[in-house]
């Protein structure tokens, strides 16, 4: 036996892994606030504070530092995520009427409908909606959500994949890398009648019926070390107008530097008489993202906060005060900008991507069966 120590308490030893076992348990997100405050007593005490500063820093009483202590000295870390019954009403469904509710949640369908909803499932399975939604929420299940993908068929997706993601993560020296594109069909949206402004208890409002009064394209260029944003609107987006927006950037940046740019494969793009100015003025750079890969241009997030700060909850009565409405929001952003953080390694992508990619191979659209072997997508 160990001797107890009179004030520091027992002493306890962990393996490097049991150590690390409960590191990720204190982190983890589902862990329960009782067993992430018992790892935070057994590493402080593993660190070599005493019962008392342990007590202090957590705010709990020092017999329960003492307790665990003890009890993890005897049995080992498995101590700490024992949590004992609780109170009230205990769960009175069988395990097989769960695993009933969750595989219909997950292999089936309402009748003549999309995807389940808690009533929808409790009145098929004979029980109440807050235990559906009980079950749901413990096995985080959200029927009613959904997110929008598409995997790219381009038959150089890696090589332009590893093209870009290299520019974001090492940059070349003396360059700039930018990512441009429009955000085409903005349309100046005015509200048919005025709404209600916010205030304590209610939100803003708005008509759900508007008039459209045009529309502008916004040609943007966000400069990815300090997250800057150069941009113009037109009325179209033809090459004439894009080459005029190339001219701009030419202006903007000393003539020494490399302008590195980032862009999707939008036929203005590549138009000739585009590829000709380009060739007249080296110092472009161009970097094609593969198609269908959008969210691989970090302009794109950008557009996003455009839209969710400036345009959708805007209302305008012509195409002129839609486009002052972006020029503010321009001259904002660029007063304290924020640069994106590209973080995805190539290898971090394609490994999501090949997981997608079988999934879509091995399930029919609407269906949980497998199917036969299919052509295999180009990556």
């Amino acid at each position: 036996m160990i001797p107890v120590m009179p004030n520091k308490g027992l002493e306890i030893e962990l393996q490097p892994s049991e150590r690390t076992q409960l590191e990720q348990w204190e982190s983890a997100h589902g862990t329960p606030q009782q067993v992430a405050l018992r790892c935070r007593i057994i590493l402080r005490a593993v660190a070599g504070q005493q019962n008392v500063a342990i007590a202090e820093g957590l705010g709990v009483s020092r017999p329960t530092v003492q307790l665990w202590r003890k009890r993890v000295h005897e049995q080992g870390i498995r101590e700490v995520w024992e949590i004992a019954p609780g109170r009230g009403r205990k769960m009175h469904y069988a395990q097989d009427q769960r695993d009933r509710i969750i595989k219909a949640t997950l292999q089936s369908k309402p009748k003549g409908m999309t995807h389940w909803s808690c009533r929808l499932m409790a009145k098929a399975q004979g029980v109440s909606k807050n235990t559906v939604n009980r079950l749901w929420q413990l096995h985080n299940i959200k029927p009613h959500l959904s997110r929008t993908f598409k995997l790219s068929r381009d038959a150089k997706f890696l090589e332009k994949l590893t093209d870009v993601v290299g520019l974001y993560l090492n940059p070349p020296d003396k360059a700039l890398v930018l990512c441009v594109d429009e955000k085409s069909q903005i349309q100046a949206l005015d509200r048919t009648q005025p709404g209600l402004p916010l205030k304590k208890g209610r939100c803003g409002t708005m008509t759900h019926d508007y008039k459209r009064n045009g529309t502008t394209t916004l040609f943007a260029a966000l400069q990815v070390l300090n997250g800057k944003v150069i941009g113009e609107c037109h009325g179209r987006h033809r090459h004439q107008e894009w080459r005029k927006f190339l001219r701009r950037l030419d202006t903007e940046f000393p003539p020494e530097l490399k302008l590195h740019l980032v862009m999707d494969n939008y036929g203005t793009h590549k138009e000739p008489h585009v590829q000709a100015w380009l060739k007249k003025h080296p110092r472009f750079v161009c970097h094609f993202v593969p198609t269908s890969s959008s969210w691989l241009n970090l302009v794109e997030r950008w557009f996003r906060e455009l839209t969710e700060k400036a345009i959708r909850r805007g209302s305008f009565g012509s195409v002129p005060d839609l486009n002052r409405a972006i020029e503010a929001f321009l001259q904002a952003w660029n007063q304290n900008p924020k640069p994106f953080i590209w973080s995805a390694t190539v290898e971090e992508i394609i490994k999501k991507i090949d997981c997608a990619r079988v999934k879509m191979e091995q399930i029919k659209p609407g269906s949980t069966q497998p199917r036969g072997k299919k052509k295999r997508l180009h990556l």
